[in-house]
């Protein structure tokens, strides 16, 4: 009777390797967005705040859905909503700032203000009034 070389011996020293591999890489991971979003506070925080004329040329929102499962075999599901508009600065420039969905709501393609912002951070927009029709 001759042992294969994948028997439950190898097996155990596969995940004897693996195992602590994966958890570094997650860890690793973890580690990594915690840093980057750290430097980005940092940046927007060391930028001028700053108001433009700008006009809203566009807008979209991207819908993340998750699923869960639980111990019992229950599942359930949630899904998270994230705005984006875009605005057009005097000097054709382009920005787009992730917004909360109550501003999104107020907005329209087209509508003209003032846009105040700090580095990468939406602060917010100011609409002009428009005259009435005569």
């Amino acid at each position: 009777m001759s042992v294969s070389v994948a028997g439950p011996d190898f097996a155990f020293g596969i995940m004897q390797f693996l195992v602590p591999i994966i958890f570094i890489i997650v860890i690793g991971g973890i580690i990594f967005t915690i840093f980057r979003g750290i430097g980005q506070w940092s940046y927007n925080n060391r930028q001028p705040r700053l108001t433009v004329a700008a006009r809203v040329v566009s807008k979209r929102m991207n819908v993340s859905h998750h699923h869960h499962n639980h111990n019992d075999h229950l599942q359930s599901h949630s899904s998270t909503t994230t705005y984006y508009v875009t605005f057009e600065v005097e000097s054709g420039d382009r920005l787009e700032f992730a917004i909360s969905g109550s501003e999104y709501g107020q907005l329209v393609e087209g509508d003209q203000g003032k846009l105040s912002f700090q580095g990468t951070r939406y602060q917010g927009f100011a609409r002009e009034k428009i005259a009435p029709m005569p």
